[in-house]
């Protein structure tokens, strides 16, 4: 009998020696122990705690695919985000998830897509219209801003005013602010709930939801339909005929906001700094949406026929997923390659070292489009910017559509130059980019 492989561990004497290192970026901390002691290992973070470390893609093709029924989200998602967000799609886990995913999933194919391209591209066009030529700026806050933008106007059309806007967007960041400082200090958790700062930052989620309430409530009382997706979540209906409840309707709709602005904003950030520096990719896409505009007048063939912009994106995903870990707990005790992990046990899979792995990429570090010529499906068992497996984002053709129509809208129109050393990172809840100084000037 083949013996089991040992998992190395790294001692709680250790973390609490980095823990604040680890506070303001963990992934160096990470990264060191990932080189020195191997692909999976285990982090001791308490006296009785701890959590697997992965940069195995067969692991996490093997938890979100092949053995998803006895791996379930932690309760970094069904707990902790969940007090802020409400239970859906995103942070509900079984039968629960399995009812929602069935009745949202059709609001998202590409045919309804199609819709919302419109809304979305004139939302785009706006924002860009604060860009300043020759001036060196911080893209990240006109992203941001854009991107929630874009998905207010995908949800409401113009149900939603701009202060109610500017609220929601306020409320969503600055409670994902607050989660992070509960993961990664959580031995401050008795002074957060005594001091009332937990209270004031659920307080804020109240708002979010009575805001999302009134929107509702007025589109329902005036019987007008705008083809958007509260249209689609509204009329969508369960097996047995009914509708959703207000409650589990408002919770996916904030779940829509926190999740789909965010990591879009991140994701074009990351892409504009890595074409600043190459602009041969920026010529590239510059010809391809000259060619395709002389072809097509149709948003989405444009979009669809956009091949260089999606490789752009692709390897700028790979680089730097907005998504960088995916975090499970195993129901019942597995094996995977001689290692047996205990049931409920805590793993957090590493995607930005499974998409760098040297054994995986060639030139993981390198900024290299061409490698997606032929697509990302080549690349299945090792990318995993969506995720994978039934839990895959639910929004992922969402995002791609977005970010090909920011990319070619944006290189239509100005060459981007860089105004940074290195591309910087803040790793919170998603990895965010820091100090992501641009250029531009007009074509």
């Amino acid at each position: 009998m083949e013996k089991l492989k040992e998992i190395p561990t790294v001692s709680l004497t250790r973390f609490i020696k980095h823990s604040l290192e680890i506070l303001k970026n963990p992934l160096p901390f990470h990264r060191n122990n990932f080189n020195n002691l191997g692909d999976i290992f285990e982090l001791k973070v308490g006296f009785n705690t701890s959590v697997f470390f992965c940069r195995d893609a067969g692991f996490i093709e093997h938890a979100l695919q092949k053995n998803h029924k006895n791996y379930e989200k932690s309760k970094i998602q069904t707990k902790d985000l969940a007090k802020y967000v409400g239970k859906g799609l995103l942070t509900s886990e079984g039968s629960l998830w399995r009812k929602q995913r069935k009745l949202i999933q059709p609001a998202f194919h590409k045919k309804q897509l199609e819709y919302l391209l419109h809304a979305l591209k004139s939302a785009i066009i706006l924002e860009y219209r604060r860009i300043e030529y020759n001036k060196v700026i911080d893209v990240f806050p006109i992203l941001n801003d854009m991107a929630f933008q874009t998905v207010v106007k995908s949800l409401f059309s113009s149900a939603a005013n701009q202060e109610d806007i500017n609220r929601l967007q306020f409320i969503t960041e600055i409670n994902q602010q607050m989660m992070v400082k509960e993961l990664r200090q959580p031995y401050l958790g008795w002074w957060f709930k005594a001091s009332g700062i937990l209270g004031k930052h659920l307080a804020y989620s109240e708002e979010a939801f009575s805001i999302l309430k009134r929107i509702v409530v007025e589109r329902r009382t005036s019987k007008s339909r705008q083809n958007d997706l509260l249209d689609m979540l509204l009329e969508s209906k369960y097996d047995d005929g009914t509708a959703m409840e207000e409650k589990q309707l408002l919770d996916e709709i904030l779940i829509l906001f926190t999740a789909g602005h965010e990591t879009t904003a991140n994701a074009l950030t990351f892409t504009f700094q890595l074409l600043a520096l190459h602009p041969e990719w920026q010529d590239k896409i510059y010809n391809e949406i000259c060619e395709l505009k002389k072809e097509t007048t149709n948003v989405m063939s444009r979009i669809m026929a956009s091949k260089l912009c999606q490789q752009v994106i692709e390897e700028s995903m790979r680089l730097y997923p907005p998504a960088y870990f995916i975090d499970r707990v195993n129901i019942a005790a597995d094996t995977f390659d001689g290692m047996t992990i205990k049931g409920g046990s805590n793993l957090l899979f590493s995607v930005y070292e499974i998409h760098r792995h040297p054994k995986l990429w060639d030139q993981p570090n390198t900024f290299l489009p061409e490698r997606f010529a032929n697509g990302s499906r080549k690349f299945s068992s090792q990318y995993f910017p969506f995720g994978a497996g039934p839990r895959k984002c639910i929004g992922n053709n969402f995002a791609m559509s977005e970010m090909i129509i920011a990319v070619t809208e944006l290189v239509s129109k100005f060459k981007i130059y860089p105004e940074f050393e290195t591309i910087e990172i803040t790793p919170l809840i998603t990895l965010k980019p820091k100090n992501a100084m641009l250029r531009f000037e007009a074509r």
